[in-house]
């Protein structure tokens, strides 16, 4: 299987290490960058197509909901999967709305696991 480049952005360095750690236990082969903020993801996706996002809700500067919303236009393939502890509908409707995926934070690993295996069976 070939290897896919994933972008993990949270201004959290610590959710960003639990992040990546929990893709690289299914995924050992798949290489991943990792942002501190939505200017950040913009510029990292603008340099390498990513194969997913992970991307944080509350950061500072561009948050995760505008940053998705420019990426989306910009990468529309891309996978996008919102990440936040504050699990409001109007969240989950924008992630909705613009075609996101949508896991509460604290991540938990089966839950990425089981978003990752569904990503991967879709042609």
């Amino acid at each position: 299987m070939m290897s896919k480049y994933i972008l993990i952005v949270d201004d959290s360095r610590l959710s960003r290490m639990i992040s990546r750690q929990y893709v690289l236990n299914l995924h050992s082969d798949w290489s991943i960058d990792e942002a501190g903020t939505g200017e950040e993801a913009i510029a990292h996706a603008a340099a390498n197509t990513p194969y997913l996002i992970l991307l944080d809700v509350n950061m500072p500067g561009i948050g995760g909901i505008e940053a998705a919303s420019r990426l989306r236009q910009t990468h529309p393939q891309t996978h996008i999967v919102l990440l936040t502890a504050n699990v409001q509908n109007s969240v989950q409707a924008a992630a909705e709305e613009m075609g996101l995926g949508f896991l509460p934070k604290p991540l938990k690993e089966p839950q990425l696991h089981a978003m990752l295996k569904s990503l991967e069976s879709q042609p």
